[in-house]
């Protein structure tokens, strides 16, 4: 190759000797040998990074077969790597060896071999141990091991960024000229020293880096442990180096939408501020501003639900997030962001918009006239569509889910509000039973319809009794002959916390309904859900707060 007749002569066989006698050392003289040298290794190294960097590095192996040899010895050696900027220019000369697409076993093993002198460079363990070469040359610099550690990552670390920022360095403007294969490398043997908060500013630079490359020139490895690190709360990133690590690696998106569906299923939660907070650390709801970000976490929480048959907390969880992602998008300050509709391309743009309008941008006396209208809208988009496809089904019922907080203010204004309750019904019908192929949804409607009226005329008395409310809800007691338990519950639900009659009987009548249909989960979710929107909008009496905290109280202990 042409580039062997401009490779400038390079004395390897000399320095290797060298390196040799320096390992052997055992004598103050030979010691001073050594310093002595130093300079002129420097030197040296930089002659050979200076044209490493232009080669492959399979050719520059092939071109210099000792250079293996020798900087092994080297980067073992304490006064080598803690003379002036010798560590660093080891360090590049090993990225310049590092192949980005191994091609065979050969080339997998040296790689290897790169990454471990890589690891060990930076490795903690090897300045902070009692080895007696290490000790004497620190305390000759003024400092502790734990000193001389500290100051050679931050000095490496700002070198690094400087480099990869593309800034002058040492007098050579480098912009543009660092290599995709020794970023993958500086990925590398960032890999041990991930928590190290010193290194923060280069996994931010790392993170936002792009250089130009058409494919991602970050080590895997890298990328799943920055992750990891942050998900466990290891380290603390800037939010703009989280987004750029998930958009970059999709794995690691999935991983933290996971990891936070099972974190917040797996811990007892009293409330949905308490979900709410969760959420927003997980930086998931900011980062869906990105339309590629919210894509892939929608998907998920679709999985999630299929496997799950849509548990309430699963539902719960799926709805607040929606929440706090519109908030997220409200507060976006940047002057060409997406529009909310871009978030939800393939499905009907009407219906869209109406689940779209928070609740608590509309005055309480506008919210059944705007349920009406989102109900009318999905009626006449499932029915006069004629939608058949399980699949298409799913989608439509999924984005009304999404927007689960006015189908409670649905629930709550049937029986609060002067409505006109056939559309609300519908509405809840729809997603408690969006199959109508035999008249399960009609079914469901009838026998809603008929428990509603039930629980209007019960409303406006002062004094009930647990029996009184029975004839309302006998079919529910059997699972086997009902298909609406779950929009009964509902109802019922916001029956005994609305009506004045209700607060009497409302603890009794919950353990047995709880107990009869195990709805524990369900109710709980309600409550939860109903304190949270009655905290937002202040303006509940405190009768019904105090009943809704005892019954919470009770449930959460039984869930």
């Amino acid at each position: 190759m042409a580039q062997h007749t401009t490779v400038p002569k390079l004395n390897f066989e000399y320095w290797l000797d060298k390196a040799i006698e320096w390992g052997q050392a055992t004598t103050l003289e030979s010691q001073k040998d050594m310093c002595l040298h130093l300079p002129q290794l420097q030197e040296f190294l930089h002659q050979t990074y200076e044209t490493l960097k232009h080669m492959d590095s399979i050719v520059a192996i092939q071109q210099f077969p000792l250079i293996g040899q020798l900087l092994g010895r080297l980067c073992w050696n304490p006064f080598v790597i803690g003379y002036d900027e010798s560590q660093k220019t080891l360090m590049w000369c090993l990225c310049c060896l590092y192949s980005s697409e191994p091609q065979n076993p050969v080339e997998l093993k040296a790689n290897s071999w790169v990454r471990s002198l890589l690891c060990h460079l930076l490795s903690s363990s090897k300045w902070e141990s009692n080895d007696d070469e290490s000790s004497t040359f620190t305390s000759t610099l003024g400092y502790t091991s734990a000193d001389y550690y500290c100051h050679l990552v931050k000095n490496m670390v700002f070198s690094l960024v400087t480099e990869l920022k593309g800034n002058q360095f040492n007098g050579l403007n480098i912009q543009g000229r660092v290599s995709a294969s020794r970023v993958n490398a500086v990925s590398l043997f960032c890999l041990p020293l991930i928590t190290l908060p010193d290194l923060t500013s280069l996994l931010e630079t790392l993170l936002l880096y792009h250089g130009g490359a058409s494919k991602e020139i970050l080590s895997s490895e890298f990328l799943e442990t920055v992750n990891e690190a942050f998900l466990k709360k290891k380290i603390s990133l800037p939010e703009s180096a989280v987004f750029n690590l998930w958009l970059r690696h999709p794995p690691s998106l999935e991983k933290a939408t996971l990891y936070l569906l099972d974190q917040l299923v797996s811990i007892q939660l009293n409330s949905l501020e308490e979900v709410a907070c969760v959420i927003k650390e997980s930086l998931l709801p900011q980062a869906a501003i990105h339309p590629a970000i919210f894509r892939i976490v929608n998907e998920i929480f679709k999985n999630a639900l299929r496997e799950t048959s849509g548990t309430p907390e699963i539902m719960t969880i799926i709805q607040m997030f929606i929440q706090l992602f519109l908030q997220a998008h409200q507060n976006e300050n940047k002057q060409h962001k997406f529009p909310l509709k871009a978030y939800f391309p393939y499905h009907h743009q009407p219906l869209v918009t109406a689940l779209l309008r928070c609740p608590f941008g509309l005055p309480t006396t506008h919210w059944s006239q705007h349920l009406k209208h989102i109900s009318d809208t999905l009626k006449a988009f499932v029915e006069d569509t004629n939608i058949s496809s399980p699949a298409d089904l799913f989608e439509i019922w999924f984005l009304v889910a999404c927007f689960g907080e006015w189908l409670d203010i649905a629930a709550e204004q049937l029986l609060k509000a002067a409505v006109e309750p056939d559309a609300l019904l519908w509405l809840l019908a729809f997603y408690y039973c969006p199959q109508n192929e035999n008249q399960q949804r009609t079914q469901t409607m009838v026998e809603a319809q008929s428990v509603y009226s039930h629980l209007m005329m019960l409303f406006s008395c002062t004094v009930l009794s647990v029996k009184d409310l029975e004839a309302a809800v006998h079919s529910i007691m059997d699972v086997e002959q009902c298909s609406n338990q779950h929009l009964i519950v509902h109802l019922l639900t916001n029956f005994l916390l609305f009506s004045s009659g209700g607060h009497t009987i409302a603890q009794e009548f919950i353990y047995r309904i709880t107990e009869t249909t195990d709805t524990s989960k369900e109710v709980c979710s309600i409550l939860i859900r109903t304190a949270y929107r009655i905290n937002r909008i202040g303006e509940e009496d405190q009768s019904t707060v105090k009943l809704l905290n005892e019954l919470l109280q009770k449930l959460t202990l039984k869930v």
